[in-house]
């Protein structure tokens, strides 16, 4: 009489096919796991830059054709400035569109620049138009390797503007931008009539 039943050889197969389905599984949702990562890294910085892209266009969108003065007293030659030394701000400008909802006592246009440290993009804005030294910065985006601010009017485009009394700001601003991981990234942004 035979029992019924399976031999070690069958076993042993049946244990090696399992085991290589069960490292392929492991493999599957290993890559997939890394791939969500990565996905989800990718998002935020298109996020980033997105989110970017707004405060700029809405700070150039609400530019003033307002002079201010710098921490040290002197008064800006215009109201809308790029880089003019190395270790300057790539953009110097007044913005209005301040909302006040405490009343408190500060004018409603606000000084804000745009500096590249380090690879970082940051904003700061002063808590007054004259004299007062920028905050803390806002890191806007990480991986800046290159940045350049240009002004456009009457289609001409250049690193500075004259201003007349008639036209104090430039018709539009491009940034050109050098991402790691995106590379060049060219934005234009128009600009308000203060």
């Amino acid at each position: 009489m035979k029992r019924a039943g399976f031999t070690l050889v069958e076993v042993l197969i049946s244990l090696l096919i399992f085991a290589l389905i069960a490292a392929a599984g492991a493999s599957v949702l290993s890559l997939s796991i890394d791939n969500r990562f990565a996905v989800k890294a990718a998002s935020d910085r298109t996020a980033e830059l997105q989110r970017t892209r707004a405060l700029l266009r809405a700070d150039l969108g609400q530019a003033a054709a307002r002079r201010s003065r710098g921490p040290t007293g002197r008064p800006q030659p215009q109201p809308m400035m790029g880089a003019t030394a190395p270790g300057d701000p790539v953009l110097v400008l007044s913005r209005a569109g301040w909302s006040n909802p405490g009343e408190a006592a500060r004018p409603s246009l606000q000084r804000v620049e745009y500096r590249l440290v380090e690879g970082r993009l940051e904003r700061r804005v002063s808590s007054h138009l004259d004299g007062a030294r920028p905050g803390p910065p806002q890191v806007l985006y990480e991986g800046v390797r290159d940045l350049t601010v240009t002004f456009l009017r009457d289609g001409t485009e250049a690193p500075a503007f004259i201003t007349t009394l008639e036209r104090p700001l430039p018709d539009a601003v491009r940034l050109t931008m050098t991402l790691e991981g995106y590379g060049p990234v060219e934005q234009l942004f128009l600009v308000g009539g203060g």
